[in-house]
């Protein structure tokens, strides 16, 4: 129902460890541990702050969507390593673009043409494209990250071209940018799915490998396609239809099903085991729950509306470009899916969301500690209320360790994990 590459990279532990618990997790929470990477960095990137880099690690270290889903045999985290990672190279392709163009009005020829110059190859868009590429070879939501990143492309490079002083920068940005972008953004990004599928071309009994010659398919405007093509436009064309029908029975819904308007806030999550009674001991009570529940840390996911709705402000009414650029990041991962309302839905859906989460926060942490630099006293109140909110947020992570890792408690300590009546 998925392209295979996240289930290759899980593949790839199972060789090494074998077909166990540590076989199919190992790759996963490296996925998760690259996550905190490239979060620290983007957000040293965005503030100029290697502090606000440093709590950016720390909120998403203590996020418990990305903890569990980096523990867990699953596809979700490696869409967000993945798109996170085609983030960072847009933002250095963005850096890179603006250098070029110093030099070029260093040097006095940004003004050769009113649309202005060249820029070369670009290295880190490639990288991007790659990277966009890998995240639709993971789930076909990668579809919507080529979009929004495509968008954020080129409005960076119009932006680019207008504060070099370039005459036409739409113009510009149109002429000399948007071919290059879509065969970065685009087509790199298909030619990495199709590849991912190498396996499946190299066998002779994958699914619906020989489709099109078994079912003798007219190949009609296709004709000039192999048939392993053709037959795997008919195997995509299988797994839409069943994903087309995979819908929430109105009689017999899932009980951890989810929507997306419940995921910002991470309103309903999902409980992945649960064990009570005799045969759970270890809590040092009478009665035992051992249980892994998939919860967003609420002292970051319930602040997740305000995020948008200051992030969407400064991006409309400031041109801010850092949260415009978070935004579409978040949103990418988020929008897409109330196109479908009727389809089953969960809320691992929302892991890919989780990092650009954070960004968003520290971004809104940065403003408070800027905002304090005005003076010495209300620097130190910027100082002491970020550090109390990153000790709440390691706090709420803490507490809730024992229910995202599965650890023995007492039935009260259960109860008291459970804050709200949607997560029971």
């Amino acid at each position: 129902m998925h392209p295979p590459l996240a289930k290759q990279l899980i593949a790839v532990g199972e060789l090494v460890f074998g077909y166990n618990g540590w076989g199919w997790r190992v790759v996963p929470a490296l996925a998760g541990t690259v996550v905190i990477a490239l979060t620290v960095v983007i957000a040293r990137r965005l503030t100029r702050s290697t502090l606000l880099g440093g709590i950016a690690g720390v909120l998403v270290i203590c996020d418990g969507v990305l903890h569990v889903q980096s523990r867990m045999g699953m596809l979700d985290i490696f869409i967000a390593v993945f798109s996170l990672g085609a983030f960072a190279c847009l933002l250095r392709d963005r850096d890179q673009v603006r250098a070029r163009l110093a030099v070029a009005v260093g040097q006095g020829w940004v003004h050769e043409t009113r649309f202005g110059p060249r820029l070369g190859f670009r290295w880190w868009r490639f990288a991007a494209g790659v990277l966009v590429g890998l995240t639709f070879a993971i789930k076909w939501s990668g579809l919507y990250y080529m979009a929004a990143f495509g968008l954020l492309c080129v409005a960076f490079d119009v932006a680019a071209r207008r504060a070099a002083g370039v005459e036409r920068p739409w113009l510009g940005a149109l002429r000399r940018d948007v071919a290059p972008a879509l065969w970065a953004i685009v087509a790199i990004p298909v030619l990495a799915y199709l590849a991912s599928y190498w396996a499946w071309f190299a066998s002779e009994t994958a699914t619906d490998r020989h489709y099109t010659e078994i079912k003798n398919v007219d190949p009609g405007m296709w004709g000039f396609l192999p048939s392993a093509l053709r037959s795997l436009g008919e195997y995509t064309g299988n797994v839409l239809h069943f994903h087309e029908t995979l819908v929430t029975p109105k009689d017999s819904p899932h009980p951890w099903e989810s929507k997306p308007w419940t995921w910002p806030m991470g309103l309903r999550p999902m409980l992945y085991s649960y064990q009570s009674g005799a045969s759970v001991s270890g809590c040092g009570g009478s009665e035992c729950v051992r249980a892994s529940m998939l919860i967003g840390t609420p002292a970051m996911w319930w602040l997740a509306l305000p995020m948008l709705g200051w992030g969407l402000w400064r991006t409309v009414f400031r041109a801010d470009w850092r949260y415009a650029a978070v935004m579409a990041g978040y949103l990418a991962g988020f929008l897409p899916w109330f196109v479908n309302l009727d389809r089953q839905m969960y809320f691992f859906y929302a892991t890919p969301m989780a990092a650009f989460l954070v960004l968003g926060l520290t971004l809104i942490l940065g403003q408070i500690l800027g905002a304090a630099r005005r003076g010495a006293e209300r620097r130190g109140t910027g100082l002491l209320a970020i550090a109390l909110y990153t000790g709440l947020v390691v706090a709420n992570f803490a507490w809730l360790w024992p229910i995202l890792n599965g650890d023995a408690i007492t039935t009260a300590h259960w109860q008291a994990e459970m804050w709200l009546p949607s997560w029971r």
